[in-house]
């Protein structure tokens, strides 16, 4: 699945901020109709509904078959027409069936006088009740389905950007801004972050245009994240063919002093120590809690130490893995500097010579952030 099959919608209902993620199995729609509509005809789909997007009266609206021969119509507002195309303002949503029996109902109205005005074009209210409806005619639930890697992929750059995960009544997965950020031009801030690193990352967006914050510069590409590059350390120990090899990415997670899990450990007391100081009874909590689990995860890094080192004593060739295996491709990515030293093969005299000059700009990228020096093992 490619990023352009996965649309973040943006909405904001009273003064919460929500980003909702929906992806198609289907290649993306080339219309905008299709765009705008992909996050109500992917939930439809999951429910094994057949689906359309057709021209209503003056916008368009989605149309779906229903296992007992009527048909259920999503649109937002035809008469008036519209005034946000984007991202529609309400929705009414209608059960229709011609045939003896004739159906007609109203199952969600959130139009200025309807029944569900307090939700505005919200989609996840939209869907829930839309849910509520389609089990109480027994059309087959929604079969749960893993996240797809762009669905994973796009919650990671809005849980950078600040957003909280959360799951919805029915177990839809969305993100929104933290319960205490009200302050209107705080939250275009936050989403025209988010929704910069989104559109750098090539995922479709849609939403109300007035969330977002004119005045602030394009975000540039996200660049690869820490976590990703520690990800291709994973991947140099699956295709180790000898201990050495695997034994580098561990030496960076183990190494006394700066390696990473001491650098977590740190991130963990200082996030305590800044924690502490809203002096309220939960912030103690919250800050004892932090150092409990900065205390076990140092007690693991000393006895992952032990294990690195038994394995260094090892020092042989693993068996069943032959030169083949060790070829395989891997998607290139930064390596630290030091891991790359430490899969080398036997060190040669050139490599203990002092560089000739300072370190190129895609070489300063391609390091992992530098560690501060430290001669203390542990705690």
């Amino acid at each position: 699945m490619h990023p352009d099959n996965v649309l973040i919608t943006f909405e904001q209902e009273g003064s919460r901020v929500r980003a909702w993620i929906s992806a198609s199995s289907f290649p993306p729609a080339a219309s905008e109709q299709g765009h705008r509509y992909a996050a109500l005809t992917a939930a439809l789909r999951q429910r094994g509904l057949e689906c359309t997007v057709e021209y209503g009266l003056s916008d368009y609206i989605v149309h779906a078959e229903l296992p007992d021969g009527s048909s259920l119509i999503i649109s937002p507002p035809q008469e008036p027409p519209s005034e946000h195309r984007e991202s529609p303002e309400s929705w009414i949503v209608t059960r229709h069936r011609s045939a003896e029996p004739p159906v007609y109902e109203v199952v969600y109205d959130s139009e200025p006088d309807g029944p569900d005005a307090q939700h505005r074009g919200s989609i996840p209210n939209l869907l829930t009740a839309v849910d509520a409806r389609l089990d109480q005619l027994g059309v087959p639930p929604r079969q749960e389905q893993k996240r797809s890697v762009m669905e994973r992929a796009a919650g990671a750059v809005l849980y950078r950007a600040g957003f909280v995960p959360a799951v919805a009544f029915g177990g839809a997965h969305y993100y929104r801004l933290p319960s205490a950020m009200t302050d209107p031009a705080e939250q275009r801030l936050a989403v025209t972050r988010a929704f910069g690193m989104l559109q750098a990352e090539g995922f479709r967006l849609a939403g109300d245009p007035a969330l977002l914050d004119p005045g602030l510069p394009a975000a540039r590409s996200h660049e690869t994240s820490l976590g990703d590059r520690l990800g291709h350390l994973t991947e140099s120990v699956q295709a180790a063919t000898h201990t050495r090899e695997a034994l580098a990415p561990l030496s960076e997670l183990t190494a006394p002093g700066d390696g990473i899990l001491r650098r977590v450990v740190e991130i963990l007391d200082a996030t305590a120590d800044w924690w502490e100081g809203f002096g309220e009874a939960a912030d103690h909590h919250y800050a004892n809690h932090l150092r409990l689990i900065a205390e076990d995860l140092d007690s693991y890094a000393i006895r992952l130490q032990a294990i690195r080192n038994d394995l260094a004593d090892r020092h042989t060739v693993r068996p069943n893995k032959n030169q083949t295996q060790a070829s395989r491709t891997f998607p290139s990515a930064p390596t630290s500097s030091r891991v790359s030293a430490a899969l080398a093969p036997s060190p040669s005299a050139e490599q203990y010579a002092l560089p000739a000059g300072p370190p190129t700009e895609s070489s300063a990228r391609a390091a992992l952030p530098p560690a501060r020096p430290s001669s203390a093992p542990g705690r």
